[in-house]
């Protein structure tokens, strides 16, 4: 019979006892569950770190194809720097991030690499660009401690920060810093890092790089620092601002006393170098403060957009500043401006050079610069123009005029103290600031010639040909009067103020050069050997006394009406000066002439100005030529050959030529057919003469017949 298969077996013919039996034979051969997903962990981790690091060894290889050259690292700044120094090289004012020179790898002090490298990143010859171990030191410390206290970036992820990033703490800028540290650690040796880092990291103050940090803290140059120098500026990058020796010397040397410590126990230094370290011997450079000079480079610095209007370089800028100058011109100033009153001066050499600058008493407390940009009335300084003007028509310093009341269009000066001298020469009128005479001689040279007069000397602003005018009603700049009266100082030639005698780069590579302007005769040599002689009387004999400094000195006052400006321009030995003295708010000056405090402003700077250089005679020899040592009326309107006059019948005469005698009826010109030419009447009678000569009174004088000249400029 045949067998029928149990219902507890199989479809395959085994039961499930069988099974069972057969699973537990077989368990102690294949993996756990646990050691399954371990293994697949491992492959599955494997694979994706040798693809993360075929992804990173791309992107750091294609971050380091990107990376700019050594040359053009070296070059890159956040902003541009500016050095303005003196006429002796030294600094001014640094303007902007202050980079320094670069300083080459062989020539940083080795203690100060040595203390960089132990104090922040002691592995930075070891790691390649990122320090693991440094990270998992400074996340231990984060543990124990509660918060960071160490961080984990190294030299090279510094000058990447430095170079590339920000300082936001993102997970995002942290990738990318490792990244590029990397990728710099494989394009340039170690010994390049580690100059690039030193000559950009930030040390505070606006100083970047060894070289800036070393001068601006220790007031020399970064390859000569002592041990303790060295482990000051080391310091810093923790903590520039906190650091920093000009704010907080304690902390720089608890700071710096940590990097030594830090240095022995790196093996850097001995034990007996590290307690032979005297932070008492450190000298620190006294800060720059903000002082008078800065009105000088407020002038200045502006003009770069026209010297170097591209420029986003690094520059020094070589000014014409005399510091010595400047000082006796800031302590002048500050010494005689009464109280309440604000105090200006420029100082031109020979050649327009600005020798000192002072636009205020206190630029700390305003930096409004009154020498270049504040217009005030310049009082009687002003009738340099209008006896320019005179002595251009043909007037001399010992041509005599009256002193006495008159009245133009209305208008009556008055002289100070009411006085009048009655017939005095132009010398002593100049001298004596006499106004009555200044406005006969605007009245007759005319206004408008005054007005061309000054701007051919430089006055800028706006010029009324009002009869005032002659007195000073017209707003002037300080610089621009003492330019004018420069080219006096210079024989009549122009000349133009200017600040910059070259721009180079940090490496010395000259940008700009100062070029003379070609030289421009405004007056005729005469013209300014007259004006020099009346300013040189009115310092020996009238009202500008007290600018007398023992040599010879020429130069004017001006006093406004009530006191509210007070003037003293000059020169000698070559050295031109303008002082202004006021309030701002054009207030009256209880006191303030002139002749007073500006006149001892002046002298007090000069003779520290003029000090190193030679007296100088002036050249007051009138040499005049020939035409306007003629008797003619005509010499008041301008050069005789740009006039002409009409004769008795209305014909044009020329200059040079004579007019053509009558002729009779029937006769031809020139006594032809036998027809003499009858004379013309003499040119002055005999009672004309004998007038003239004083023989003999005019009962009834009679206006003298004038040519037609050309019009009087208004």
């Amino acid at each position: 019979m045949a067998r029928r298969d149990s219902p507890n077996r199989s479809k395959q013919g085994r039961s499930e006892p069988e099974r069972s039996s057969s699973r537990r034979q077989r368990d102690p051969q294949e993996p756990s569950f646990l050691r399954r997903w371990l293994r697949r962990l491992l492959i599955w981790g494997t694979a994706l770190t040798l693809l993360g690091a075929m992804a990173l060894a791309v992107a750091v290889f294609v971050t380091e194809r990107s990376l700019p050259s050594y040359e053009r690292m070296k070059s890159t700044q956040t902003g541009q720097t500016i050095v303005v120094r003196a006429s002796d090289g030294s600094e001014i004012v640094t303007l902007g991030p202050s980079y320094g020179r670069w300083v080459p790898y062989e020539r940083i002090p080795q203690t100060l690499k040595d203390a960089m490298i132990s104090v922040e990143d002691r592995r930075f010859r070891d790691h390649w660009g990122v320090d693991p171990i440094g990270i998992i030191r400074s996340v231990v410390v984060r543990i124990q401690s509660g918060h960071w206290r160490q961080g984990g970036s190294t030299i090279t992820q510094q000058l990447a920060r430095n170079i590339f990033l920000n300082n936001s703490r993102t997970f995002d800028r942290k990738i990318r810093e490792a990244l590029l540290a990397m990728a710099i650690e494989q394009k340039f040796t170690k010994d390049q890092v580690l100059e690039l880092y030193l000559n950009k990291v930030y040390f505070g103050g606006g100083a970047y790089g060894v070289d800036s940090a070393a001068r601006k803290f220790f007031g020399h140059s970064g390859e000569q620092l002592s041990l303790a120098e060295a482990a000051i500026i080391a310091g810093l990058v923790k903590a520039p601002s906190h650091y920093s020796p000009t704010a907080d010397a304690a902390a720089a040397v608890g700071r710096a006393k940590v990097v030594v410590q830090t240095m022995q126990e790196a093996g850097k230094i001995t034990p007996a170098e590290a307690a032979a370290t005297d932070f008492k011997t450190v000298k620190l450079a006294e800060e720059q403060g903000q002082n008078s000079a800065r009105y000088f480079t407020d002038w200045v610095l502006p003009q770069l957009d026209l010297l170097l209007p591209d420029n986003d370089q690094p520059i020094e800028v070589w000014t014409t500043l005399d510091p010595a100058a400047q000082h006796a011109a800031t302590d002048s100033i500050q010494a005689n401006v009464p109280k309440g009153a604000q105090g200006a001066l420029v100082s031109l050499d020979r050649d327009g050079a600005v020798l000192a600058m002072v636009g205020g008493t206190d630029y700390v407390t305003s930096n409004y610069n009154r020498a270049v940009n504040a217009v005030r009335q310049p009082g009687s300084a002003w009738k340099l123009f209008v006896y320019l003007a005179a002595l251009e028509a043909g007037y001399t310093p010992d041509a005599k005029v009256k002193d006495e009341p008159v009245t133009i269009d209305g208008w009556s000066p008055r002289n100070s103290g009411g006085t009048y001298a009655g017939e005095i020469d132009v010398r002593s009128a100049f001298a004596y600031s006499k106004n009555t005479v200044a406005a006969q001689l605007g009245n007759e040279v005319g206004f408008g010639a005054v007005a061309n007069m000054a701007r051919r000397f430089g006055i800028t602003t706006p010029i009324n040909t009002l009869p005032s005018m002659v007195l000073g009603s017209s707003d002037v700049r300080v610089i621009d009067m003492v330019r004018a009266f420069a080219a006096v100082q210079a024989k009549g030639t122009a000349v133009t103020p200017y600040g910059i005698r070259k721009i180079t780069s940090t490496e010395g590579e000259v940008l700009y050069s100062h070029r003379p302007d070609p030289a421009q005769q405004l007056v005729p040599n005469f013209v300014a050997a007259g004006i020099t002689d009346l300013l040189q009387s009115a310092v020996s004999i009238g009202t500008g006394r007290a600018a007398q400094i023992g040599r010879p000195v020429a130069g004017k006052t001006g006093t406004t009406s009530s006191n509210k400006d007070g003037w003293f321009l000059g020169f000698s030995s070559g050295i031109t000066t303008g002082v202004w003295m006021g309030r701002d708010d054009a207030h009256p000056v209880p006191g303030l002439q002139g002749g007073t405090a500006p006149a001892r402003a002046f002298a007090a700077y000069m003779k520290i100005a003029t000090a190193k250089r030679p007296p100088e005679k002036f050249d007051t020899d009138l040499k005049m030529p020939q035409w306007q040592l003629e008797p003619d009326d005509e010499v008041m309107q301008a050069n005789p050959d740009g006039y002409f006059y009409a004769d008795p019948d209305g014909n044009i005469i020329e200059p040079g030529t004579q007019p053509k005698p009558p002729v009779a009826d029937g006769a031809l010109p020139g006594g032809e057919q036998g027809v003499p030419v009858p004379e013309g009447p003499p040119a002055a009678g005999d009672d004309f003469l004998s007038r003239a000569t004083g023989k003999q009174a005019d009962p009834a004088p009679r206006p003298r017949p004038k040519p037609v000249a050309t019009p009087k400029p208004n």
